[in-house]
């Protein structure tokens, strides 16, 4: 290979630094306010005491090959299981990340006449899988009901025949809002279609339990959930809940199911044990609640911007360069808080999003949003 090979590279790699997109891998440091570790599971004695004894009982640290080959142990289906019965579900699939269980749900169950109706805000993900799809798809503005109606009804008077299946979050990672389940839920049984709701940032912190915000609108038969396992849960994987039948073509039809190496067994009986801390320990919810309404009383009164209402606190600076400099000055005085740019988020509005986890405390919290009041007041002077 020449050097002339990888030209084209660098001349890409160029032009995302000149718009300010460039991204490299920064080393963990300072006070967690980017990471999912929202419970603080990632670190706790449980999960670990969980995985030692699975080790002790001789759970292997590899499956060794896919679940329909030699890879499906127990510990996957007891997990599978025992996620069914506390999320209320009468199946469960697991995955080994919520990218790959989006990518096989989106890319498998919507039919040829179909179509996939879809957030324009929803996780790069689910856009993975959809643009896979066999079905048509189009987007709907951003947690508006009536356009997904809309999109429903001018598919319909097109000639539409199959299911519309509509692709929402509920809780929105890079803004921090959650979406109106009940009234989607709604359209899509009026319209004979299918719910699909990404719990990735709402399972273990909000509903009963840690059960998510999909838990207003239960687990009818046309509702497909998805609840992630690296974030508020500590662990790794995915789980996809909803009925039999659903789960069953997904081991028959999904590829990436069919032809990944299952998720490593450890894994599973970690995630088992983080399903119990949930039930076991409800503190850990109240206590972020708490913690998440302190930060945004934070950084209300420090920045004058408007909160969201969950532990995803997006500071939206626009600019991408000015939010990798922030960004970086935060860090280097101690606080890990990252930009997010583009195309992770819409043009023009690159932003810091910090995270509130039980990583940090109320002192901490508070003098995040003080050094960066103080970082944006300079930069207006």
């Amino acid at each position: 290979m020449t050097a002339a090979s990888l030209a084209v590279y660098e001349h890409k790699l160029a032009g995302l630094d000149r718009k300010g997109r460039s991204r490299s891998l920064v080393a963990v440091s300072g006070a967690d306010f980017t990471s999912n570790d929202y419970l603080g599971l990632a670190h706790s004695m449980r999960l670990k005491d969980a995985l030692r004894d699975a080790i002790d009982r001789g759970v292997p640290v590899g499956a060794g090959g896919s679940r329909l080959l030699r890879g499906n142990h127990p510990e996957h289906e007891t997990l599978e299981r025992e996620a069914a019965a506390y999320f209320g579900a009468a199946r469960a699939l697991y995955f080994g990340s919520g990218y790959a269980a989006n990518v096989a749900l989106f890319s498998t169950l919507p039919q040829r006449d179909d179509i996939i109706v879809y957030d324009a805000l929803i996780h790069a993900s689910a856009h993975e899988g959809i643009s896979t799809s066999r079905a048509p798809s189009v987007a709907a503005a951003h947690n508006d009901v009536d356009a997904v109606a809309d999109a429903i009804g001018r598919w319909r008077r097109a000639g539409g025949t199959g299911r519309p299946w509509i692709a929402v979050e509920s809780l929105y990672s890079m803004d921090g809002d959650c979406a109106p389940l009940r009234e989607l839920m709604d359209v899509a049984t009026r319209h004979d279609g299918f719910l699909v709701i990404d719990e990735a940032h709402a399972t273990g912190v909000f509903g009963q339990g840690g059960r998510g915000l999909s838990e207003a609108v239960g687990h009818p038969e046309n509702c497909i959930t998805l609840h992630t396992c690296g974030k508020a849960l500590g662990g790794s994987g995915a789980l996809i809940l909803g009925p039999a039948i659903i789960c069953d073509f997904l081991i028959n039809r999904a590829r990436n199911f069919i032809y990944s190496t299952a998720p490593s067994p450890l894994m599973a009986a970690t995630v088992r044990e983080a399903l119990r801390v949930l039930a076991d320990e409800p503190e850990r919810r109240d206590r972020l609640a708490k913690l998440v309404s302190f930060a945004g009383r934070t950084m209300e009164t420090a920045t004058g911007m408007q909160a969201s209402r969950s532990q995803i606190l997006p500071v939206v600076i626009g600019d991408n360069r000015r939010a990798v400099l922030i960004a970086e000055r935060l860090r280097s005085e101690g606080f890990d808080v990252r930009p997010i740019r583009p195309p992770t988020v819409p043009e023009g509005t690159a932003r810091l999003r910090i995270s509130i986890t039980l990583n940090v405390d109320e002192a901490t919290v508070s003098q995040v949003f003080e050094r960066l009041a103080e970082i944006l007041r300079e930069e207006r002077q």
